[in-house]
């Protein structure tokens, strides 16, 4: 006589037969997905470098090639992870009649020394029109400057956690479609990762001016602006035109640590 299996090895077989048989279901960005877990400090991809931006993000894995149907041009790079985010984000502001274009978005080392250096040697003027070489107190001339431009290896931006939106005018923000657009940012970015690093300085941050565009992927930026705190020092700020003002308006503690605390731990 053959010995036929017992019902719960029977049930079991089955159970097994379902899960493997069963079509995989290919995994897809919801809006209602979390953002990427937080990646620990002593990451290898945590370097000097990267946090100075001495890299090329269109040659780094990490990095991704922002659409254009996200950006006002093309050319622009983000992290793969903070793009994913703001996609969700920018899929939910658009649900409430809200749109969102990237203006700014990953800038290396370079690229921001040449935005630096224009505006150092007046070939860019600055808000209100006058030009920075005509200050010539070379202290003054960087403070200047740093109202809203950041040294070459200390913006946010080298990161490819940052980003610019619709417009560089604060008051772009404050009426209108820009306004209802600042109001969902402020009510619903931290739901998808982002925080405004540059708020007014009415809670007594120090450092930039406030910029209601500007807005980090607090996810990674954070664990970066803690690398930062412990390993980034005035007098590594080098290789570009004024920097030998560094240490004396303290970049580390009044600008790359000046933000809100909301992008804090």
């Amino acid at each position: 006589m053959v010995k036929m299996p017992s019902i719960t090895s029977t049930i079991a077989m089955m159970l097994i037969c379902m899960c493997s048989c069963q079509p995989k279901q290919q995994s897809r960005e919801s809006l209602t997905d979390p953002p990427p877990n937080r990646p620990e400090l002593n990451e290898e991809w945590i370097t000097i470098d990267y946090v100075m931006g001495r890299f090329d993000p269109a040659t780094h894995t990490d990095f991704v090639l922002i659409d254009t149907s996200d950006a006002d041009r093309s050319g622009l790079y983000l992290r793969k992870d903070a793009y994913a985010a703001f996609r969700q984000m920018s899929d939910a502001a658009a649900a409430q009649g809200h749109k969102m274009i990237i203006r700014s978005a990953t800038r290396n080392f370079d690229y921001q020394k040449g935005i630096w250096e224009r505006k150092w040697k007046g070939e860019t003027t600055l808000e209100g029109g006058m030009k920075a070489s005509d200050i010539s107190d070379p202290v003054l001339r960087a403070k200047k400057i740093l109202l809203y431009s950041s040294m070459p290896g200390t913006s946010r931006h080298h990161w490819g956690t940052d980003i610019d939106i619709n417009s560089f005018n604060n008051d772009y923000f404050k009426s209108g479609q820009g306004g209802a657009l600042y109001r969902w940012m402020q009510e619903n970015a931290s739901s998808y990762g982002f925080c405004q690093p540059y708020t007014d300085k009415s809670n007594g941050r120090t450092g930039y001016e406030e910029e209601r565009w500007h807005w980090s992927f607090k996810t990674i930026s954070d664990p970066l602006t803690q690398y930062c705190k412990l390993n980034l020092k005035n007098e590594m700020i080098t290789g570009f035109e004024g920097s030998e003002t560094a240490v004396e308006v303290n970049m580390m503690d009044n600008y790359v640590l000046g933000i809100d605390h909301q992008c804090r731990n």
